[in-house]
């Protein structure tokens, strides 16, 4: 935070200018202060920025500051907040390799949970799995955080959130090994435990705007492949829809998959709502509970 130095050393030692704040926005923040002092917190509000900035920090506190013997700003108590999103790009080049986020209220990741949020912080996609009943009977596996809120709050308002197996998404143009690897865990949660009912699996979401749908149903067709059988044995349901770049492709495969496979796969492109695809998917669980 040294006053003055707008500039600094990328990993490959490129020199990078920072982003400092013009006067306009800095006067008013030191015009209180004497003439003598003010170069000096101008240079350390700026830095403070560009550091902010840098290590993609959502929040920076100091209180107080003081100024040392020789006049330079000195934190006598410093807090900081980290995005945790941008972990791919920042491990350990920036934050080191120790760093980690606590769970909100002391909750503890699953074995599966575990396993994505590695995957989410690996990658500049995004890739999200919480599991709110193992025993649940049905399950998302959601292309977009809008469409997962969507697919989430239909099940819940036909009567079923108690079945409701797991809330996450994908989105942000994962490529193929990236929603393999996410597809085969969450499928590994659907299929654990069968107990002879059905159970609906809803995959893809709305309509994107630029992730090759075809693409990232590669990847999940290839995960259906591997565990086709547990896929049959906890007699599970496919509900699929999607649109968007190359969804022709991509539900002419997952159609094509069901048939070769033997898999009971419904498949639905953006002409129909997503919510009319929950509703399809709960009756047919419900309709082992007569």
């Amino acid at each position: 935070l040294a006053p003055l130095s707008p500039t600094r050393l990328a990993a490959n030692g490129t020199l990078l200018v920072m982003c400092l704040l013009p006067g306009d926005v800095l006067a008013p923040l030191v015009s209180g202060l004497p003439l003598e002092l003010r170069p000096t917190i101008d240079g350390f509000l700026a830095n403070c920025l560009a550091v902010f900035d840098d290590l993609d920090a959502t929040l920076l506190e100091m209180n107080p500051f003081t100024l040392d013997g020789q006049g330079m700003p000195f934190p006598l108590d410093i807090r900081m907040e980290l995005d945790d999103t941008s972990a791919f790009r920042n491990v350990p080049s920036k934050w080191g390799d120790d760093l980690e986020f606590p769970l909100p209220f002391g909750r503890t990741l699953t074995a599966a949970e575990e396993h994505i949020h590695t995957l989410d912080e690996g990658t500049g996609a995004s890739l999200k799995f919480t599991v709110l009943n193992p025993k649940g009977r049905v399950w998302l596996m959601v292309a977009g955080g809008g469409a997962s809120v969507i697919y989430a709050d239909t099940v819940g308002d036909l009567g079923f959130a108690q079945e409701l197996g797991n809330y996450g998404e994908y989105s942000g143009a994962p490529n193929t090994a990236e929603t393999y690897s996410y597809s085969k865990t969450v499928l590994e949660c659907v299929t654990a435990n069968p107990d002879g009912r059905g159970r609906a699996l809803l995959v893809g979401g709305g309509i994107a705007n630029f992730t090759d749908v075809a693409a990232t149903f590669k990847g999940i067709i290839q995960a259906i492949r591997e565990l086709a059988a547990a896929l049959k044995a906890a007699n599970v349901r496919l509900f699929v829809r999607r649109g968007g770049p190359n969804y022709q492709q991509g539900l002419a495969a997952m159609k094509a998959m069901g048939a070769e496979l033997g898999l009971p796969v419904e498949v639905y492109g953006p002409e129909s709502s997503m919510t009319g695809i929950c509703a399809a998917a709960i009756e047919f669980v419900k309709g082992f509970d007569k």
